[in-house]
C-alpha cells in the first residue's frame, strides 16, 4: 500500500470514527486528547527520533500557543482562526530566541537545558499577571466557521485531526527531502554531515522550531477545546509525558508519534480510573506503571511500538530506481592554477602537551593518488582532519588550488571540490544506501525545507537522488541500494562511503582507510575504480595499512611516524627507505 494511499484510508477512518452510533461522548473526548497529544510529539519524533536533540521543554510551546490566544481572544476580541498564526509564530519565535542558545549544547547538558528553561516558563506563566495567574484565562471563544461553533468535544474532533493529518504530510515531506537528509545526518554526529556541506548549527535549529510550532498548533487547539488556558498542563510532567509518548510509538517515525499518542493516552486514564480502587489510593500511581512500560519496552521493543508492528507485516516495499539519464551535470569549476593541487606547508596540531601532527609538509598533484602511510597514531587521520576543516592548526598553511583553506569550515572545503571518507564508518544506519548517498550531493541541491514540506522540490530532489543512484552503480553496489546501511558488511559501508563521497564531484578526494574490511576481489575492483577516477582528472590522497594494495595503486607515498614526516617517494623507494623499514614495514619487507 503506497503511502498516500495509506494517509486517505487513515483520514476516512478517523473522519467516521465519530458517526458510529452510540459512540461514547468519553471516547470523543479521548481522541481529541490524542490528537493534541500526537501533534506534540511528531515535533518530538523529528527533534529527538530523528534529529538526535532530546528535549523536555515542549510543553512550555504548548502554553506559548495557548496562551497567545487567550490573550488575543479574550482581552483584544480577535477572531480565533487569526490567532493562530500569532501563536505559530510567538512559539516558533520563542523557540529561535531559546534554541540559539540551547541546540549548542551537547550530550546530557542539552536535555538539561530544556528541562531548566522548561520549569522557568512555567513559573512564568503561574506568575504573570496579564496571564492570570494560576488561575490562568477563562471564557475563550470556541472556534467558528459561519454560524457553526465547535462548542464540544465532538465538533472540534475534526479540526484537531485535520491538523494531525495535514501535520503529518508535512513532516514526512520533510523527511523524505534534501533537507530531511541533512536532519538524519545529525544523528551520527556533525562531523560526517558538515563534511558533505550541511549546516548543522542551522539544521539543528529549523528541526527545534518545527517541532515547537507543532507544540503551538497544539496548545492553540488546547485552549479552544478546554476554553480555558491555566499553567497546569505546561509543566515538567507533561514534557515527561510527552517524551514518553514519542518513545512508546517509536521516536524515529511519523506515525509511531501518533501511536504512542493514543497508547499513552488510553492507558493512562485506564490506569487513572482503577489503581486507586485496586490499591486504594489517590496518588498518581499511573507514573510507576508507565516507568515499567519504558524499561519493558526498551527491552522488548527499543525502537518503539511502530517499527516493532511494522516489522511483523509481510509486506516489504521496494524503493523504485531513480532514472539516471537525469542525474546532475557536474558543477563548474575553475581550472586550478599550475601546481600542485593540494599544499601543506608546516602543518602542525597540538592537543594540549601532545603533537599529533609535527610541522608536516607535502602536496598532491593534479591526476595524482599519492597514499599516506604510518603505524597507528602516526597522525594520518589528523592530518585528514585539518585537510577538511574538521580541526584548526595550531600552526602552518593549508592551501587548495591556490587558495587558503587552513581557516575555513568544512562546508566551505567540500564547496571548493574536497570530499572524504571516515576511518571509522559514518552511515546514518537506519538510511537506505540510496538516502546515505545522497547526502553527499546536499550541496548539489537548492530546495529549502517550505519547499520540501509543500512537496515543490520534486524535480530537484529527482536529480539528486539519479545522482546517487548513478555513483551508487558506479562502486558495484546497485544491488543494495535500497538495503538498510547498517544491514551491510563493513566492506560494504566503505565502499557506500566512497560513493557518498563521489556525489560532490570532488576535485581531490580524500579515503581513510578504504580497503579495510574488504576482500582480496573487492579490494582489485576498488584499485580500478582509484585508477579510473585519476585518469578521468580527479587527486585522491589515500590511507590505508594494506602495504600491498598502497604499494600497487600510489603514484607517491608520503610516510609519517609520530606525527613527523620520515620519508617521501615513489613505492619502490619507499620499499627500501632504511627509516620507512625500521618504523613501520619491518625488516621482512
Amino acid at each position: 500500500m503506497s503511502q498516500r494511499l495509506s494517509i486517505l484510508v487513515f483520514a476516512l477512518v478517523m473522519a467516521a470514527l465519530p458517526l458510529i452510533p452510540e459512540m461514547p461522548p468519553f471516547w470523543i473526548v479521548l481522541l481529541d486528547n490524542i490528537g493534541l497529544s500526537a501533534l506534540v510529539a511528531m515535533g518530538l519524533v523529528l527533534l529527538t527520533g530523528v534529529g538526535g536533540l532530546t528535549s523536555f521543554g515542549q510543553a512550555a510551546f504548548c502554553g506559548f500557543g495557548a496562551y497567545t490566544t487567550a490573550v488575543l481572544t479574550t482581552q483584544y476580541g480577535l477572531s480565533p482562526w487569526l490567532s493562530l498564526p500569532a501563536s505559530l509564530v510567538v512559539s516558533g519565535v520563542a523557540a529561535v530566541i531559546l534554541g540559539v542558545v540551547t541546540v549548542r549544547l551537547s550530550g546530557h547538558y542539552l536535555p538539561l537545558g530544556t528541562l531548566a528553561w522548561g520549569i522557568g516558563l512555567y513559573y512564568l506563566f503561574s506568575k504573570l499577571e496579564f496571564l492570570g495567574r494560576n488561575d490562568g484565562i477563562t471564557q475563550i471563544p470556541p472556534l467558528q466557521i459561519g454560524h457553526f461553533k465547535m462548542l464540544d468535544a465532538g465538533t472540534i474532533y475534526y479540526a484537531i485531526w485535520f491538523a494531525v493529518i495535514v501535520s503529518a504530510i508535512l513532516t514526512l515531506n520533510l523527511l523524505d527531502s534534501r533537507t530531511g537528509r541533512g536532519i538524519r545526518a545529525l544523528r551520527r554526529g556533525h562531523v560526517a554531515a558538515e563534511a558533505f556541506g550541511v549546516k548543522t548549527a542551522r539544521a539543528k535549529l529549523l528541526v527545534f522550531v518545527y517541532a515547537a510550532v507543532l507544540a503551538g498548533l497544539s496548545g492553540w487547539l488546547y485552549a479552544h477545546f478546554q476554553r480555558a488556558a491555566t499553567p497546569t498542563p505546561f509543566g515538567a510532567q507533561a514534557d515527561i509525558e510527552y517524551l514518553f509518548v514519542a518513545v512508546v510509538g517509536g521516536a524515529g517515525y511519523v506515525w509511531g508519534g501518533v501511536l504512542g499518542a493514543a497508547i499513552v493516552v488510553i492507558l493512562k486514564e485506564v490506569l487513572q480510573g482503577y489503581l486507586p480502587l485496586i490499591f486504594g489510593g489517590q496518588g498518581q500511581l499511573e507514573i510507576i506503571v508507565f516507568g515499567i512500560m519504558l524499561v519493558a519496552l526498551v527491552q522488548f521493543a527499543p525502537s518503539g511500538v511502530w517499527p516493532w508492528l511494522t516489522g511483523l507485516l509481510p509486506l516489504k516495499s521496494r524503493l523504485r530506481r531513480p532514472d539516471t539519464s537525469i542525474a546532475l551535470s557536474a558543477p563548474v569549476r575553475a581550472a586550478p592554477p599550475p601546481g600542485p593541487l593540494l599544499r601543506i606547508d608546516n602543518a602542525r596540531k597540538q592537543f594540549g602537551g601532545v603533537t599529533a601532527v609535527n610541522n608536516v609538509s607535502f602536496e598532491v598533484g593534479a591526476r595524482e593518488i599519492l597514499a599516506l602511510i604510518g603505524p597507528n597514531g602516526a597522525g594520518k587521520s589528523t592530518t585528514f582532519n585539518l585537510i577538511t576543516g574538521v580541526l584548526k592548526a595550531t600552526s602552518g598553511t593549508v592551501s587548495f588550488a591556490g587558495q587558503p583553506i587552513i581557516d575555513a569550515p568544512p562546508q566551505a572545503i567540500t564547496q571548493l571540490g574536497i570530499s572524504r571518507t571516515f576511518q571509522h564508518v559514518k552511515l546514518v544506519p537506519d538510511m537506505t544506501v540510496l538516502e546515505n548517498v545522497a547526502i553527499g550531493a546536499h550541496l548539489r541541491g537548492r530546495s529549502g525545507a517550505i519547499a520540501s514540506m509543500l512537496r515543490l522540490d520534486r524535480a530537484d530532489e529527482a536529480r539528486l537522488l539519479a545522482e546517487a543512484t548513478r555513483q551508487i552503480e558506479r562502486v558495484g553496489l546497485g544491488d543494495q541500494i535500497d538495503q538498510l546501511a547498517g544491514s551491510l558488511s563493513l566492506g560494504q559501508q566503505r565502499i557506500v562511503e566512497i560513493a557518498r563521497a563521489l556525489c560532490v564531484n570532488p576535485m581531490l578526494l580524500l579515503l581513510d582507510e578504504p580497503a579495510a574490511g574488504l576482500r582480496h576481489m573487492e579490494k582489485q575492483r576498488l584499485a580500478t575504480l582509484l585508477r579510473q577516477l585519476r585518469d578521468g582528472g580527479m587527486s585522491v590522497l589515500l590511507v590505508e595499512h594494506d602495504m600491498g594494495f598502497v604499494m600497487d595503486l600510489a603514484d607517491r607515498i608520503v610516510v609519517l611516524d609520530f606525527g613527523t614526516r620520515i620519508a617521501e617517494g615513489t613505492p619502490e623507494a619507499i620499499k627500501t627507505n632504511p627509516d620507512v623499514i625500521k618504523a613501520y614495514l619491518g625488516a621482512v619487507a
